[in-house]
């Protein structure tokens, strides 16, 4: 369900947990949204996430976020991390007019794309940060190359699809990828 719109993973939600005949996806969403107006604001990031946003923006290599998340939910989630999405060329939303399916469908990624400065990036040369199975398949749809830094408790299953596997954003080395290294990496 993870990086799916929101309606298409209450449907799988409803029917997999077999609550469909008591609850329907719509009224799933409604229940839940009260919870997240809740948890969101409280939202941490990823180990790591700070320190790779701000060394590729100082070294200038465009960045940006796609998520599968509606405005609503990611000004939530982001609130207390204005300055730090702030250094990301754009950011494009799972209810961006461009973004027709969502993940595992590449339209949000190939949306992405299209927005850097000087136009369009060829897919070839994105390299996307993903946490979840729809994610990376999502990316890889849109012929990006993917590191994927899963929850721990997901399948070993799902990571197969992924270019490389981290058990943390702390472990990625961006001279694997030839991206800069950090400035504090051991030679």
């Amino acid at each position: 369900m993870m990086g799916k719109k929101a309606i298409e993973a209450a449907r799988v939600f409803v029917e997999d947990t077999g609550i469909s005949d008591s609850l329907s996806a719509e009224d799933f969403l409604i229940e839940r949204e009260e919870m997240l107006r809740t948890m969101f604001p409280t939202s941490e990031l990823m180990p790591g996430a700070s320190r790779l946003i701000r060394h590729l923006h100082a070294r200038g290599v465009p960045i940006c976020l796609a998520t599968g998340s509606h405005r609503r939910h990611f000004e939530l989630k982001t609130q207390r991390h204005h300055e730090l999405f702030s250094l990301m060329h754009h950011v494009v939303l799972g209810d961006d007019p461009d973004v027709k399916q969502g993940k595992p469908s590449p339209d949000i990624f190939l949306a992405a794309a299209k927005r850097f400065e000087g136009g369009p990036i060829d897919p070839h040369n994105i390299l996307v940060f993903e946490d979840a199975p729809s994610g990376v398949n999502a990316a890889k749809n849109a012929g990006m190359l993917v590191v994927m830094v899963p929850d721990p408790r997901l399948d070993s299953s799902f990571h197969d699809v992924a270019d490389q596997v981290l058990g943390s954003l702390l472990d990625f080395k961006p001279s694997d990828w030839d991206l800069p290294q950090f400035e504090d990496a051991q030679i």
